[in-house]
């Protein structure tokens, strides 16, 4: 039976999402394994101030169950650390009517005609999140919880939105100073609470190579800017680190060393991306050739279980000069089955290539079995077989990630591509 280490590693990664709530103190509580992202609850004199709701609505009414156990005191106040339906579903689980719901306003726009792109995207989406797939299949979601699926969004929008580098509000008798600091997302802030020594970091940091890309699909994460954002973090005198996935970090010394270390790791693979693209490297040499210094690349929170550097290199290059790679044949292409067929035809055949896909898949080439079988479909033959064949393929390439969303990602699309072999047969 073949080991992967990834899918080893995801699961071994995977125990330590437990479901608890954790007293930070005598006011402030962290909602954990509740979600795919955590919550955070500050009980002031007269009301609750919630930091983000988690991911839907039955895990919320979950959290709200246990919250109800400390105190009946009502949600006056929620802080959205950003607007991704992660830590925005469950909100209409908690708030009143005259709950206020604080977010910042965002630092570049949407593109506009985005909606012209809503089904590739959701498509997309669907294969990074792998919401179909089993709890055996899905392992994780890498910064988390496996997700229910069929979870109830209960979303609400902010009704109130911040602009600036920092504001200072004072809610249920308590100082919160929300700092601007875009990362993940143009609108993501920090959230700063003096009185506990306690910063609620949202998703700028988590323990693990962050989403510096998504491969669902998202306009460019401005990686220098989330540089910046950390370097923010770094100034605070924190006790408490409460990240919007994983673990609390606990002690100004460990909380400064890993936000030091995270930020260092992601300042190097922007620099050494940009000083080889610099001298000419292309996309595929660059993902070869910048990989982390082990300094990094043993560090626990800096393993790859939801980005990894390989994306983020590609990122960083689009981000930058954009899809073009230097090379004048790529100004240009042959259609896309005139170019399979002429290599079918060199390769010998469809038969000769197909009998070296089956050799790729037996040896643990499974890359190149992958990219034989795309030869093969670009010719525009229907040939089920050869998507049996990818889809084998794109199994243990899926079950060799450390990457829950490049695990994700693998496994469905080949259970997409089983589908179209049957419906073929």
């Amino acid at each position: 039976m073949t080991v992967f280490e990834g899918e080893e590693k995801l699961l071994k990664h995977s125990e330590t999402f437990s479901r608890r709530v954790e007293k930070i103190n005598d006011q402030v509580y962290f909602f954990a394994g509740f979600g795919g992202s955590n919550m955070i609850a500050v009980i002031g004199g007269d009301s609750c101030v919630l930091i983000d709701t988690l991911n839907g609505k039955e895990v919320a009414e979950a959290a709200l169950e246990e919250l109800r156990k400390i105190t009946d005191k009502p949600v006056k106040t929620i802080i959205y650390t950003h607007t991704h339906f992660d830590h925005t579903a469950g909100a209409g689980v908690f708030a009143e009517e005259d709950t206020e719901i604080i977010a910042h306003t965002y630092k570049t726009q949407v593109y506009g005609s985005s909606q012209l792109i809503g089904r590739i995207s959701q498509k997309r989406g669907m294969r990074q999140f792998g919401p179909t797939l089993t709890r055996e299949e899905s392992i994780c979601v890498g910064i988390g919880i496996w997700n229910n699926p069929f979870s109830t969004r209960a979303m609400l929008p902010p009704n109130q939105l911040v602009d600036g580098e920092i504001n200072v509000i004072s809610r249920a008798g308590v100082e919160f100073q929300l700092v601007a600091a875009p990362g993940e997302t143009d609108d993501q802030m920090f959230v700063w609470m003096p009185e506990f020594g306690i910063l609620c970091c949202g998703d700028n940091y988590y323990e693990s190579w962050p989403n510096l890309y998504a491969i669902r699909g998202s306009q460019y994460r401005d990686i220098s800017s989330w540089i910046d954002s950390l370097g923010k973090m770094l100034d605070y005198p924190a006790e408490i680190l409460i990240p919007g996935h994983t673990a609390v970090i606990r002690g100004r010394d460990q909380i400064q060393t890993t936000l030091t270390n995270y930020r260092d790791a992601i300042q190097y693979v922007l620099t050494e991306t940009l000083k080889g693209m610099d001298q000419g490297l292309t996309p595929d040499e660059l993902a070869e050739t910048v990989v982390l210094p082990e300094r990094f690349a043993s560090l626990p929170y800096l393993q790859e279980y939801y980005g990894t550097v390989q994306w983020t290199v590609r990122a960083i290059f689009t981000g930058y000069l954009g899809w073009f790679d230097g090379n004048p044949t790529n100004l240009g292409s042959l259609p896309k089955k005139e170019k399979a067929d002429s290599q079918i035809r060199m390769m010998g055949g469809a038969d000769r290539i197909k009998e070296e896909i089956t050799a790729s898949l037996a040896d643990g080439r499974y890359q190149w079995a992958a990219e034989l079988c795309d030869i093969l479909l670009n010719s525009g033959s229907r040939c089920p077989d050869v998507k049996k064949m990818k889809a084998e393929a794109l199994v243990c390439l899926g079950r060799m990630q450390t990457s829950a969303n490049g695990r994700h990602y693998y496994l469905m699309c080949a259970k997409e591509l089983e589908k179209e072999a049957e419906e073929e047969q």
